[in-house]
C-alpha cells in the first residue's frame, strides 16, 4: 500500500468535501420544505392532493437521480429561449443551479413517503383529546401533530439524509468538482483507480458516520421520555439527633 500516495490523493481530495456538504445541506432543507407539504397532501389533500402527491412520488421514485440530473441540465437547458423570457436562463445554465434542483426534488419525493407514514401514525385518540380541549387547525399542528410526526419521522429521514450525501457523488457528472468530481480527475491523470476511490469512498464514510451520530444523539434526545424509568439512588442513612 502506497500510503503516500493516499496521503496525497487525501490532501487533493479536500477541497471537494466543502461542495459536497453544500450540495447536501442544501438539498435536505429545501427537499424537507417541498416534502412537508407534498406528505400533507397525501394524507389530508382530499382526492386532488393525494393524486398530485402520488404522481410526484411515482416519478421522481420510479426513476434514477442520475437520469434526472441529466434531463434537468441537458434536457431543460436545450429551452434556452424560454428561460431567458422568463429571467431563469441565469439559473438553467448552472450546473450548481441545475443539481441543487435535481437532488430537492428527488429527496423530497422520498422525504414525504417518510412523512406521510409519520402522519399517519399520530394516534388518532391524541388528535380527538386536543380537540376535545379547544385546539383545532394550526393550534392542533403545531403543538400534538408534528412534534409527533417528526420524532417518528427521523429515523427514515435520517437514513434519507445519509443517502443525499452518497447521492451528490452524481453532481460531477455535469462537471461540478465535489469529492467525486476531484476524484475522476485524479484518476484520469494517474491512472490508478482502487487506490484514488477507496480514498474517496473513506471521505464519504466519515462524513456519514458523524451525521449517523448526530442523527443517534438528536433521536435519543426527542425520544427520551420513551426510556425506562430509572428511579433515584436511595438516601444514605440519617440519623436523627
Amino acid at each position: 500500500m502506497d500510503w503516500t500516495f493516499l496521503a496525497e490523493v487525501a490532501t487533493a481530495l479536500a477541497p471537494g468535501i466543502p461542495l459536497t456538504l453544500e450540495l447536501a445541506a442544501i438539498a435536505v432543507v429545501s427537499g424537507f420544505l417541498l416534502a412537508a407539504p407534498l406528505a400533507f397532501a397525501a394524507v389530508h389533500g382530499g382526492s386532488v392532493g393525494r393524486g398530485i402527491a402520488a404522481a410526484y412520488v411515482f416519478v421522481f421514485r420510479g426513476s434514477p437521480l442520475l437520469v434526472q440530473i441529466f434531463l434537468i441540465y441537458y434536457g431543460l437547458g436545450q429551452f434556452r429561449p424560454f428561460w431567458q423570457q422568463v429571467g431563469l436562463w441565469g439559473v438553467m445554465r448552472e450546473p450548481w443551479w441545475c443539481a441543487i434542483l435535481a437532488l430537492t426534488l428527488n429527496t423530497a419525493a422520498y422525504g414525504s413517503e417518510v412523512l406521510r407514514g409519520a402522519l399517519l401514525s399520530v394516534p388518532h385518540g391524541q388528535i380527538e383529546a386536543a380537540r376535545a380541549c379547544g385546539m383545532s387547525g394550526p393550534l392542533l399542528l403545531r403543538r400534538i401533530v408534528a412534534p409527533i410526526a417528526l420524532r417518528a419521522a427521523l429515523p427514515g429521514y435520517g437514513n434519507e439524509i445519509v443517502l443525499m450525501v452518497k447521492g451528490t457523488a452524481l453532481a460531477s457528472v455535469i462537471t461540478l468538482m465535489e469529492v467525486t468530481g476531484i476524484a475522476g480527475k485524479l484518476i484520469a491523470e494517474t491512472f490508478r483507480a482502487v487506490e484514488v476511490f477507496v480514498v474517496a469512498g473513506a471521505i464519504y464514510l466519515a462524513i456519514n458516520v458523524v451525521l449517523t451520530r448526530a442523527i443517534a444523539a438528536l433521536e435519543t434526545r426527542l425520544m427520551r421520555h420513551h426510556l425506562p424509568f430509572e428511579p433515584p439512588e436511595p438516601a444514605g442513612d440519617i440519623t436523627h439527633g
